[in-house]
């Protein structure tokens, strides 16, 4: 009678839990567009000179007029960052060989001075006005301009929410299909996918400084979340 009484308990149990039935593993994506509200610009000056002291001097003037004028067009002072700076000899090679049939070293023909910063535009609106001012005051080189968003954390919330969704519905649609219920959550794992405008390069030219001002269109940017989610499955019960 001792071991009847402890082995019915254990029945009663057992018959109040549903089966376990294996667990199931699904991916689910979720995304939000938004335009983006800020900009980045990569421009400088590439001069050249006799010396690497003309080739300076040269380039510094105009840097100094570009920062200026980057500052006049309300750019504050922390949006403005040196990002490049290189002197380089310009080599002239030559087909002539000297005596024992070698080639000759090439010769520095002067010098070239490359001067870049990295400018963040926090109004769009000014985007074109701020690359056509900084052509015109000396920037010869513009390598890309590339948008974002300044604060992208809600749109992430909400693509996290939407992938969520998007793996529970598929999750319940098979389990369905197995003839099983979606159990505990087990895991969740997330991996985030920013699909931004590409940033595109644009080459200067002198006779820029009297054309209109650039056209630049902002576009789209897609933030999106993919999600691995686990779940147990339970045998279906009536």
């Amino acid at each position: 009678m001792r071991a009847l009484s402890v082995l019915v308990p254990l029945a009663l149990i057992a018959t109040t839990l549903p089966a376990f039935a294996g667990t199931i593993a699904i991916e689910g994506r979720g995304e939000v567009r938004a335009a983006p509200d800020m900009a980045t610009i990569n421009s400088g000056v590439t001069t050249q000179g006799a010396t690497a002291r003309e080739a300076l001097d040269a380039n510094t003037a105009a840097m100094s007029e570009l920062i200026a004028a980057l500052k006049e067009s309300g750019i504050e002072a922390r949006d403005i960052q040196t990002s490049g700076f290189s002197v380089n000899p310009n080599y002239v090679y030559s087909d002539a060989r000297d005596e024992l049939g070698y080639s000759k070293p090439p010769k520095i023909n002067g010098y070239q001075v490359s001067n870049s910063v990295t400018v963040v535009v926090r109004d769009l609106e000014e985007l074109g006005s701020i690359l056509d001012r900084s052509v015109t005051v000396g920037a010869n080189t513009v390598n890309g301009v590339s948008s974002s968003v300044a604060d992208p954390s809600e749109l992430l919330d909400e693509a996290r929410k939407l992938a969520f969704d998007n793996a529970r519905d598929k999750a319940e649609l098979y389990a369905d299909a197995a003839d099983v219920k979606l159990g505990d959550l087990e895991q969740i794992s997330e991996r985030q996918d920013f699909n931004a405008p590409q940033p595109y390069p644009m080459y200067a030219r002198a006779e820029m400084a009297d054309a209109a001002p650039v056209p630049v269109e902002a576009g789209e940017m897609s933030f999106a979340i993919t999600v691995n989610v686990t779940w147990d499955l339970n045998n279906s019960t009536d």
